[in-house]
């Protein structure tokens, strides 16, 4: 009879709550490479972690035989592909939960709404409610698309320090979609400013000519995660605005509860 089993399960449990610590630290490594972009080397992430570097190439050999890692021929590791189907597959259940909040968007503001959430570098866009009107606005659910030239992405990096912010920029590149994107980091770090000022983010016409958008987080969501409504940019105008900021925010702080409630 095994005689070390009831020791090596007390040393694998945390102190602070029963759980599985090396499942605990297994994950905290998965979010510390997808913060950094999805590619780190191990000296990288004892250094964020704290963890000890054998505990650490014990995780991730782990991780790399389960599919949720790889190793890059430069030796350091990169998110796997067996994540991509656990995420979309989060995903697209996050979306279809959320759609009955972005109805009453629609009800009350008249435009159509959004959900998306940072996905790595991009935004993806997880769910939306069209809007009655026969002039409205479609953004197909699993489009991606670049933070810097969308509402929702000012509004998902408006909580991120500056310096990943930048980093993050140097990695996508900032490619102008119309003439009134922001393309420099300066530009577009002025702006999340004014979206921490304000409380809220526009996107005037940067992503499409005669489009506008308003965008506003979910506070507390368990991933990053946006709320927006879009328009033409004659019904989505200043004045509307006042109107449907606080709807957004309303909707957007209902949606945060929910989600608390439900434990997701």
């Amino acid at each position: 009879m095994p005689t070390s089993s009831a020791s090596t399960t007390d040393s694998a449990r945390s102190s602070n709550g029963g759980g599985v610590q090396s499942l605990e630290r297994a994950f905290d490594l998965l979010e510390r490479m997808a913060d950094a972009g999805g590619e780190v080397g191990l000296s990288e992430l004892s250094a964020t972690s704290g963890l000890p570097l054998p505990t650490i190439h014990r995780l991730m050999r782990t991780l790399v035989a389960c599919g949720y890692v790889r190793q890059q021929p430069n030796r350091r590791y990169a998110l796997g592909p067996r994540l991509i189907r656990l995420g979309e597959s989060a995903s697209r259940l996050l979306g279809t939960w959320a759609r009955p909040y972005l109805a009453r968007l629609v009800e009350e503001t008249g435009e159509t709404a959004n959900m998306a959430l940072l996905d790595g570098d991009e935004i993806v866009y997880v769910a939306q409610v069209p809007s009655k009107h026969s002039m409205r606005m479609f953004t197909e659910v699993g489009r991606r698309v670049l933070p810097h030239s969308t509402g929702v992405g000012k509004a998902l990096l408006a909580g991120v320090p500056d310096a990943e912010v930048r980093a993050l920029l140097s990695r996508t590149g900032m490619p102008a979609a119309t003439e009134k994107t922001i393309t420099t980091p300066e530009g577009f770090l002025a702006a999340l400013e004014e979206v921490r000022r304000l409380g809220y983010a526009v996107d005037d016409n940067e992503q499409e000519i005669g489009v506008r958008c308003l965008a506003v987080p979910v506070p507390d969501a368990p991933t990053a995660a946006a709320i927006s409504i879009s328009g033409p940019a004659g019904r989505v105008t200043e004045a509307a605005t006042g109107k449907i900021v606080p709807v957004l925010r309303g909707v957007a702080a209902e949606l945060s509860e929910a989600l608390a409630s439900s434990g997701t």
